[in-house]
């Protein structure tokens, strides 16, 4: 069986000490930190820009998976991998010209994404799917953490897995929203291969978050 990639959602996370809650997640086992940045426009929620980003960068060696939930997206894409972004995702409304913008990421040598948030068809990403290293599929639309997992996200999940299948390139396809030890097993059966989790990870205190992401990687 592949190994599943563990990407703890620092959204759930205590930003009182975010550097510690980073370095909490790399102790336990995580394999990326996701970064949701919300610019309570493209979503009803603020979260953080990039001098966040700076500041926990140098608390962990793991990729940080940043997820660009804001609009217009492309003047800040340089701003985020300055900061320390590793894979940096967008959506196909965040801006005109999704083609370019994935261009414009791969430019500055980080990993490119494309988001699909639930009412945004797998079909969106036929014409850019040779840009792009990592999809992410919203199993909750995005702007809050603790939602519930729709459950058509898991078809979309099946049809993204034929897709990337037939490029015969390792694209990585993450799931996000209400990921947790009874849904992560259905995502991973539909195709998925890599799980962000907020609540489920960084409930309770950071000595079970190691627990937390064993119980979520064993359920998978």
């Amino acid at each position: 069986m592949a190994h599943t990639l563990i990407a703890p959602s620092i959204l759930a996370a205590d930003f009182s000490k975010l550097g510690e809650e980073v370095r909490a997640a790399e102790a336990a086992g995580a394999d990326m930190i996701h970064v949701d940045v919300m610019d309570g426009h493209f979503v009803p929620n603020i979260s953080i820009g990039p001098v966040v980003v700076k500041a926990i960068r140098a608390d962990s060696k793991l990729p940080f998976d940043v997820h660009l939930m804001i609009a217009p997206v492309d003047p800040y894409i340089q701003a985020f991998r300055d900061a320390g972004a590793d894979i940096i995702t967008v959506h196909p409304e965040s801006g005109p010209h999704l083609h370019r913008t994935l261009q414009a990421i791969r430019a500055t040598g980080a990993k490119a994404g494309v988001s699909l948030n639930p009412g945004t068809p797998a079909e969106a990403i036929d014409p850019v799917i040779d840009l792009v290293d990592l999809i992410l599929v919203m199993s909750v639309n995005p702007g809050f953490g603790g939602q519930s997992f729709i459950e058509t996200a898991l078809p979309k999940i099946e049809a993204l897995r034929k897709k990337i299948d037939a490029t015969g390139r390792d694209i990585i396809l993450e799931v996000d929203g209400g990921v947790n030890a009874k849904t992560a097993p259905r995502a991973i059966a539909a195709g998925a291969t890599a799980l962000v989790a907020g609540t489920a990870i960084y409930g309770g205190d950071s000595s079970a978050y190691a627990d937390n992401i064993k119980r979520l990687r064993s359920a998978a």
